[in-house]
């Protein structure tokens, strides 16, 4: 069994505090997605289990062995960057062996290695060409490749996408969850892309600041969120956020025309704020004025409708299918009360 725990792992740098105590457990075989915004401490987190950033204090553990303190290249990890890193002047077959025959392997076990992971990746047709005859896809895929014939136990993937245009994104995408499906090994990729994260993840962290904010499949995050920040963070688009006053025990939204909503959470005082969220494909757009229609973008079978409340509160509301409402036109927005989430307006968690 090679999975990897994290236990009160803290990392400094000096007096500043990057990673705060976190703990976690990524089974054998999963695929775990740290997800968060720029500088939450994903690709630190990351690094350190791959051992390119010491550990201030805590433990890491590969399988049943401590490595906090082992050297990166005797972890058993192998780790695929942002950047392809191929030696230009080399091929395919030959950026794929290299670290191997630095090692001082046969050329025999080289050889059966390359082909093993050209067939995974579909790369058997470019194997005589150098990285400057490649797509980026192709040059992420031979990247991968590398890390393949290492035949770690643990994979690490940092933002191994973001190079690329939308399209070969989406098959990358495909092929990351396809090796993951073909070889079984345990993976711990990292992205700012929620959707990256909710296509490819068995297990998401999400982390902000350096804490772990929740952690759990992806639709139990998109349907059971712990707070405010991981509720919009997991969707696309994010969720609507507007403020609400509890009063006669029902939250009262002044942004919807002072619309009631009947919850069975547990609500603060009378008087008190909360905040209500909901999702696009939840809020239906009707006759009224309400709101007004800012933008409308338009993506196929679905469109995205920007809304602007009379205080200033903006909505996104999902529609599909044609009509004639024109932007500048002004709305009433409803919803079914079971569709809301209600946070506490301090601390933004959620209430239950």
């Amino acid at each position: 069994m090679t999975g990897v725990t994290l236990t009160n792992t803290i990392k400094k740098y000096g007096d500043i505090q990057t990673i705060h105590d976190v703990n976690l457990q990524i089974d054998d075989g999963e695929f775990c997605v740290f997800v968060g915004p720029s500088g939450c401490g994903k690709s630190t987190l990351l690094r350190m289990v791959a051992g390119l950033e010491d550990t201030t204090s805590g433990h890491i553990h590969i399988g049943n062995r401590d490595v906090t303190k082992v050297d990166a290249a005797e972890r058993g990890v192998a780790m695929v960057f942002q950047s392809y890193a191929l030696y230009p002047h080399m091929t395919v077959e030959e950026n794929m062996g290299f670290g191997l025959k630095m090692n001082g392997h046969p050329k025999a076990e080289i050889r059966e290695k390359v082909a093993e992971a050209s067939r995974i990746l579909k790369l058997d047709d470019y194997l005589k060409r150098k990285p400057k005859a490649l797509s980026g896809g192709q040059r992420q895929r031979v990247a991968i490749g590398r890390a393949i014939v290492r035949g770690p136990e643990v994979f690490l993937f940092d933002e191994p996408l973001s190079n690329l245009d939308a399209e070969l994104r989406v098959d990358m995408r495909v092929e990351i969850a396809r090796l993951h499906k073909e070889i079984g090994a345990t993976m711990i990729y990292v992205t700012h892309d929620q959707v990256e994260a909710m296509t490819l993840a068995d297990k998401i962290v999400v982390l902000r600041a350096g804490r772990v904010e929740q952690v759990g499949k992806p639709m139990e995050l998109y349907n059971d969120p712990d707070n405010r920040f991981v509720a919009g963070f997991i969707g696309s688009p994010g969720m609507n956020f507007v403020d609400g006053i509890v009063r006669g025990g029902k939250i009262v939204i002044a942004s919807f025309g002072n619309r009631e909503i009947e919850t069975s959470v547990a609500l603060p005082a009378e008087g008190k704020a909360v905040i209500v969220g909901l999702r696009p494909q939840n809020i239906m757009v009707g006759p009224g004025d309400v709101a007004t229609l800012e933008l409308r973008e338009r993506l196929g079978a679905v469109a995205y409708d920007h809304l602007i409340c009379p205080d200033g509160a903006k909505i996104i509301v999902e529609t599909r299918g044609e009509d004639a409402l024109e932007e500048g036109a002004t709305v009433s927005l409803d919803f079914a009360d079971q569709d809301v989430f209600v946070f506490d307006a301090e601390n933004e968690a959620r209430l239950r």
